[in-house]
């Protein structure tokens, strides 16, 4: 039995990533955030989030504008964008295991044909497909669901 948290592990830029543009897609379409904003709103430190945005733009994903108007606002509509596509920005290609991408690396040598290497590429040519098609439209969906089942209890605080 695995406990939750065992399989896979991406880093925190990738987790402040997947908030920053879950946020963006809860806006109406085109709207900027500046960045201290934006930073304040996810509790994410804005240095590290400037830095993230970088990725996100250069990615396609964001976009900004200078300026005294200035921001950052989605560059493609959020059911155009998936988890796969800010884990890329944010971390590029991940893999399960090092043989997946280069066969050399293994110490039996077996060049990627063996039964581990076919289970885990099948897995994560699995988990990469499901990566795909969760889009942040959907995401954002979901979030107003879940904000809204808990209001009730927020304001009976």
């Amino acid at each position: 039995m695995h406990e939750k948290g065992d399989l896979m592990k991406l880093n925190q830029a990738t987790d402040y990533a997947f908030r920053m543009v879950l946020h963006m897609a809860l806006l109406p379409s085109g709207t900027k955030l500046t960045g201290s904003v934006l930073a304040e709103q996810e509790l994410i430190p804005e240095r590290f989030l400037l830095k993230i945005m970088r990725s996100l733009i250069a990615a396609g994903i964001m976009k900004s504008f200078r300026g005294v108007d200035g921001g950052f606002a989605l560059n493609r509509d959020p059911q155009e964008i998936s988890l796969l596509d800010v884990i890329r920005a944010v971390e590029g290609d991940a893999y399960l295991q090092r043989c997946l991408y280069d066969v050399g690396s293994c110490s039996k040598s077996c060049m990627g044909h063996c039964a581990i290497n076919e289970a885990m590429g099948t897995i994560q040519d699995q988990l990469i497909n499901q990566l795909e098609q969760v889009n942040f439209k959907t995401l954002a969906q979901r979030e107003q669901l879940i904000e809204a089942e808990a209001l009730p209890y927020s304001q009976a605080q």
